[in-house]
């Protein structure tokens, strides 16, 4: 036990007190590669989402990405001041979650709700397999060990994240300031690039040639294409979910990091759509042999090939791989949100070991493991199913925020910023939704009512048991009674003993029961006499009833339960207690030497008992000799 216990302070550091929580809020600094690495990292995947889409308008479909860009950058610019008002106003955490609860009711907080779980689930999913994505397009040979890397991956991250939000936001601040240090030198360099070279600059490497177009544009193509590159906006909500997270002033050191990260993936998206338009850089087929992506182009055109790509492609790989490590910051304050209000299990406002809500980690690792077994570790399978629960979380948040506004009063300018952002992100979920839906949206909206329905059936459950065990008188007296106590027993042993003689400490009604499978009679019949009733009557203690079940098929747990059962009809007001005594071995292996009898008496006894049947184990520990 001593080694599981430095084995597990090594991996996941030593367990924290309640009271050291004040240790584990942590700055803007840290704060950034906490909630912001999934918004971050989206500029290397959002950009080529939409330049995949844009492949059969050729060289056309280059300069469309830049019009596409601006409209998603105008997006981040009006969703950011909107969740600055929503920090504001929520100091305690304002995900969308609590937002549309309060301030448009039950139904509009289950549906942000479920939009936001599905949402953080796909974002592990497709963040740890678009970095080993990444991987494997510089490495091909490890392509056969895709969905074992991304596990591999999974894994680290839950290790990581077990430590505390303090110690991840240290392990993964290097990687991602790396990250987009190196991009914004890419772009930095590329832009005085441009501008130098009268907006034609000639690339340090050769690319690759852009194909012919095949296809002409349509309104229909933008809006897929748009869609895509709305896949890079996810990730915005973490800082408001998480305020509570940052240390005093929690609402400024918020709005400080959430200004970083907007500001930062503004740059990124804009910087990479304009220098794709001047350098020429098309997305190659990601089916294709002669695959690169939009970043590995852009660097060595502005950069070369030298040490600087292999650092920004490696800092671009290894971020890629992290991003999921939102979903595990956000993840488990959400479900933590929804327990309180009981629409999920209780389970989830358990703190662990080091002040985290460990079930959430636990439920997000195992969905995402589910989701990547299913797709292969796949991310061109998960990227339909991607975004629409984000953007529909930010409608009801941001409407929700009009309608706390509207409450309060004075306040339309409040009021318009919120509306404005309620408008513009609510079209796009329309526009999402409809341009992903054949190719795998409908399965998001499919799993969105089926977590609210889901959802529904706690909240019924927990009112069901509490109208039921809920009590607002004081205890009766007179109900309170000696209950029948019945006693299995197989054999008179030290273990019968220890628990007849706790039996004799409850009740003056105790009956032994002894299943009888021959026609012998047992050892225990001819010697209750001896052992047991003549000791107890020369002491003048009440003496127990052997009660002799016979089982001519040798069944011997069905007549205990049909006994415990038939004395609890019988009987109006008497609770039935049930002992049974078990024997409790040191090492895990020695439990193969024994029946297992007691665990399914017990399992049995509460699957088909009654409120008047109480069950007791009497366990006996074998020494460790």
């Amino acid at each position: 036990m001593a080694i599981s216990s430095r084995a597990m302070t090594l991996l996941f550091g030593r367990p924290l007190a309640t009271s050291e929580e004040r240790a584990e809020h942590i700055g803007p600094l840290a704060g950034i590669p906490v909630f912001g690495l999934d918004a971050l990292s989206s500029a290397a995947y959002g950009p080529e989402a939409a330049l995949t889409l844009l492949i059969p308008l050729g060289l056309m479909g280059v300069h469309y990405i830049v019009p596409v860009s601006a409209a998603i950058v105008a997006l981040l610019t009006i969703v950011y001041f909107s969740y600055r008002q929503t920090i504001d106003a929520y100091p305690q955490g304002g995900g969308s979650y609590t937002v549309a609860s309060q301030n448009l009711g039950e139904g509009a907080g289950l549906l942000a709700a479920a939009a936001l779980m599905i949402d953080y689930i796909l974002t592990a999913a497709v963040g740890i397999s678009a970095g080993v994505g990444a991987l494997i397009s510089a490495a091909p040979g490890l392509q056969p060990y895709t969905l074992e890397l991304c596990l591999a991956v999974l894994l680290i991250l839950t290790i990581v994240n077990m430590r505390g939000v303090h110690d991840t936001g240290v392990v993964f601040m290097i990687p991602t300031y790396l990250f987009t240090g190196t991009l914004l030198i890419v772009i930095g360099v590329g832009a005085w690039q441009v501008l130098h070279s009268g907006g034609h600059p000639h690339p340090v490497t050769p690319l690759p040639a852009i194909p012919a177009p095949i296809a002409l544009v349509s309104w229909w193509l933008i809006a897929k294409v748009f869609s895509s590159g709305c896949t890079a906006m996810t990730g915005v909500e973490a800082v408001s979910n998480g305020v509570m997270a940052f240390r005093d002033d929690t609402r400024r050191n918020a709005k400080i990091t959430l200004t970083i990260i907007i500001v930062l993936l503004a740059a990124l998206l804009a910087g990479i759509a304009l220098l794709c338009r001047a350098y020429g850089i098309a997305a190659t087929d990601p089916g294709s042999r002669g695959y690169e992506s939009v970043l590995s182009m852009l660097t060595r055109a502005v950069m070369g090939h030298g040490w600087f790509y292999y650092v920004t492609i490696a800092s671009v790989l290894l971020v890629l791989a992290l991003s999921a490590n939102t979903a595990f910051a956000d993840f488990p304050r959400l479900t933590r949100a929804i327990a309180l209000d009981d629409y999920m299990p209780r389970v989830f406002l358990l703190r662990g070991r080091r002040l985290l809500y460990s079930w959430g980690i636990y439920v997000l690792v195992a969905l995402t493991a589910l989701l990547l077994i299913v797709f292969g570790g796949i991310t061109d399978r998960l990227i339909p199913l991607f975004a629409i629960g984000a953007f529909m979380a930010f409608t009801l948040s941001q409407a929700g925020m009009v309608m706390h506004w509207k409450r309060r009063g004075n306040a339309p300018v409040h009021m318009f910023v919120n509306g404005l952002g309620a408008v513009a992100t609510g079209i796009t979920t329309v526009v999402v939704l409809v341009a992903k839906f054949v190719d795998g949206a409908w399965v998001t909206a499919l799993l969105i009512l089926i977590m609210i329905m889901v959802m529904h059936a706690v909240k019924r459950h927990y009112v069901r048991v509490d109208r039921e065990i809920d009590l607002d008188r004081p205890i009766v007296p007179a109900a309170v009674t000696e209950p029948i106590v019945v006693l299995p027993i197989d054999r008179w042993s030290r273990i019968s003993e220890k628990a007849l003689s706790f039996a004799l400490s409850m009740s003056n009604d105790i009956r032994c029961l002894h299943v009888q499978t021959s026609d012998e009679p047992d050892e225990i019949c001819r010697d209750w006499e001896r052992d047991v009733a003549a000791p107890l009557r020369a002491a003048g203690r009440c003496v127990p009833k052997l009660e002799i079940l016979q089982s001519p098929f040798r069944y011997v747990l069905a007549p205990v339960i049909d006994y415990v059962l038939k004395a609890e009809r019988e009987s109006s007001f008497h609770k039935i207690c049930v002992l049974v005594p078990e024997l409790v071995v040191r090492h895990w292996w020695q439990n193969l030497l024994h029946n297992r009898r007691a665990d399914m008496l017990k399992v049995i006894l509460l699957m088909r008992g009654n409120r008047r049947i109480i069950v007791i184990n009497i366990p006996w520990y074998l020494e460790d000799k």
